[in-house]
């Protein structure tokens, strides 16, 4: 076990945070898959691939939304689970464990009848027109009948990182992940299931890594393993769970909810054509996001732990690493996707118009992307020292606050029209950004300075 696992008090911060963070990286580049290469193989189909994937983009805020809850408390509750491990008291470590598995299960239940029952009204408001309703319809009841695989995989992955088995949960989502693979084009093509093919690729897939977590969390090699025998919800912990997991909760909900406001104004001022092109610039987003969300995230535990161990002068080093790493990453990607987007643009869809669309709304969504970088440097440290309402205002300001009114205001002013959709994402970059991070640095990280570099356990 000891191999396997990061020693996260030890001296050299940065070691620490890239032995977490790479396998993490590898670990969401390889989920992304899950979704990412269904987008490929759909917007591939002969004849209606990019009918298909506005159908599938419309899918995108009940997918998020699923993410959202798993996050609740999947990421709400593994920081809290590093903080006692830094103190050493295991058996609170292993009870927010049990507890937040519990709500998971609880929560894919109700997510999964609520989202078949109402899934045709859901999708008429998230923007679909008759020509995309089938292919959306096709694709989420199917999804949703595998809920609480997703929840299981992603929301009990991190607490296998939070014990220090960071490449353990990378091999959680690389077995999905081959699965997905290898069942796509079988399902899709072969046996011609289209839309309806890749969801079911991706239900199978979710349950082999829901299955590979549990086993993991069940054995002998973990350190904090789930045990029920005597189980009973203690509602106190779920609470302080979810008052941490509400931030990441509310990033992914409310991503959920400009996804739905963004597909009604693209319907109204653009069409399907431009659901596809926002179906195609979301999914270049998020590949190009993970890597700056793996270091936020690998940084997460190891400023958890030494916050529960007292030792500041590494909580500092782990804070400043991973902003400038995090910067230097953004401010690279922002330069590719300016000087080679129809690249990036061509590996989901061929389609001339998409593309002609495509290209200037790209350079114009992913103006200034690397200030994501200070956004997500806040808000992690602001989980990793279990301060929810910190978190959870920066999460609300730069979605609720700015993008969903400017997403609306926008294309109505001076003729913007879908211009103004893809405007506000960059606006938002740059006020919330700045904001969350100026912020954290003037009430943590100023603060911390004062300490001397020895520490104080």
């Amino acid at each position: 076990m000891q191999s396997l696992q990061v020693d996260f008090g030890n001296e050299n911060v940065s070691r620490n945070i890239l032995s977490v963070a790479a396998p993490m990286l590898a670990a969401q580049l390889i989920n992304l898959l899950y979704n990412i290469i269904d987008r490929i193989y759909i917007g591939k189909i002969p004849g209606e691939g990019t009918l298909a994937l506005a159908g599938l983009g419309l899918c995108f805020p009940i997918i998020t939304m699923v993410t959202a809850f798993s996050n609740l408390f999947g990421v709400g509750g593994a920081p809290l689970c590093a903080i006692a491990r830094g103190k050493n008291d295991l058996k609170k470590a292993r009870k927010i464990m049990n507890n937040a598995f519990f709500m998971l299960i609880v929560i894919g239940i109700v997510l999964t009848l609520t989202g078949i029952t109402f899934h045709k009204p859901l999708l008429f408001l998230f923007g679909a027109s008759k020509a995309t309703y089938p292919y959306a319809s096709g694709y989420m009841v199917i999804y949703l009948l595998g809920t609480i695989f997703v929840m299981v995989s992603l929301g009990m992955n991190p607490y296998i990182n939070s014990q220090g088995f960071a490449r353990v949960g990378m091999k959680t989502v690389l077995l999905g992940a081959a699965i997905n693979i290898v069942l796509d084009p079988i399902f899709i093509f072969l046996l011609h299931m289209g839309v309806r093919g890749a969801a079911l690729a991706t239900v199978i897939s979710q349950l082999f890594s829901a299955a590979w977590v549990l086993r993991f969390l069940t054995g002998k090699q973990a350190e904090l393993t789930l045990d029920f025998r005597g189980f009973s919800p203690d509602f106190s912990c779920i609470l302080e769970v979810a008052k941490l997991g509400v931030s990441t909760f509310c990033m992914a909900f409310t991503n959920g909810l400009v996804q739905i406001v963004c597909n009604f104004m693209l319907q109204t001022f653009g069409g399907d054509l431009y659901i596809s092109v926002m179906t195609v610039i979301s999914s270049v987003r998020e590949i190009a996001q993970t890597p700056v969300m793996a270091i936020s995230e690998g940084s997460s535990p190891i400023i958890s732990y030494n916050y529960g161990a007292y030792n500041t002068r590494l909580m500092k080093r782990a804070i400043r690493f991973m902003t400038r790493l995090g910067f230097a990453y953004t401010l690279a990607i922002w330069g590719l996707f300016s000087a080679f987007p129809e690249f990036f643009i061509r590996i989901f869809n061929h389609n001339e118009e998409l593309i002609a669309a495509a290209v200037p709304s790209m350079h114009v969504y992913f103006f200034g992307f690397f200030m994501m970088a200070f956004q997500f440097a806040g808000q992690s440290v602001f989980k990793a020292l279990n301060k929810p309402k910190q978190a959870v205002f920066f999460s609300m300001l730069r979605k609720v606050v700015i993008v969903v009114p400017l997403t609306l205001l926008l294309p109505r002013l001076k003729g913007l029209g879908v211009t103004g959709v893809f405007l506000a994402e960059p606006i938002s970059n740059f006020i919330g950004g700045l904001a969350c991070y100026l912020t954290m640095h003037a009430t943590i990280l100023k603060p911390l300075k004062t300490i001397p570099e020895k520490g104080n356990k």
